[in-house]
């Protein structure tokens, strides 16, 4: 029997195939349904405006397990948004998790007593666009998920780890010698 899994967290950035505003960057929470992730789930079965959650669901009547609720980052203002969230990029979730199960990465024995919660990223500019590159979406959610799960059920990366580059690795959105934005 595996350990219980109470509150792991992970995330992961997989960036986009170039000028395609597809990055993903899925922020994670993994942990027992009799836990508090399970209570932050049942919290969150209700909805705002702007920003609905759903279930990750691989096709029609296919919920995943661990039960998975996506949420997205960023107020839903379109139906273009809506259709990539509800469609492509819940597809790449349902997908990477239940693979992740395959894999061994979650405990097969424990998929129906964990849940996830995933916070996602789609850039409005690529909802807006109708040309955006639906396979790559699918594709940097897919990889960005199996990450997050694979880093929060490691523990990745460790207090090790993150102490030793503490002065070495830099948040790419900021420069502390100028404080400027890297990119």
């Amino acid at each position: 029997m595996s350990e219980p899994v109470w509150f792991r967290t992970g995330e992961a950035t997989v960036f986009a195939s170039d000028d395609q505003g597809t990055d993903a960057m899925p922020e994670i929470l993994i942990g027992s349904v009799k836990g508090p992730a399970g209570m932050a789930f049942a919290n969150l079965m209700g909805q705002t405006e702007g920003h609905t959650r759903m279930f990750a669901i691989r096709a029609t009547n296919q919920q995943v397990k661990p039960a998975t609720m996506i949420v997205p980052k960023v107020t839903i203002k379109s139906g273009a948004y809506v259709a990539l969230f509800g469609g492509v990029v819940q597809s790449a979730v349902a997908d990477a998790v239940l693979d992740s199960v395959i894999e061994g990465v979650i405990p097969k024995e424990q998929a129906e007593e964990l849940c996830i919660i995933a916070m996602i990223w789609i850039s409005p500019e690529a909802a807006a666009n109708p040309d955006v590159d639906r396979k790559d979406l699918y594709r940097t959610n897919y990889e960005a998920m199996k990450l997050a799960i694979q880093r929060a059920m490691t523990g990745s990366p460790s207090i090790d780890a993150l102490i030793e580059n503490r002065n070495t690795i830099h948040h790419e959105m900021y420069n502390p010698e100028t404080g400027e934005s890297l990119w």
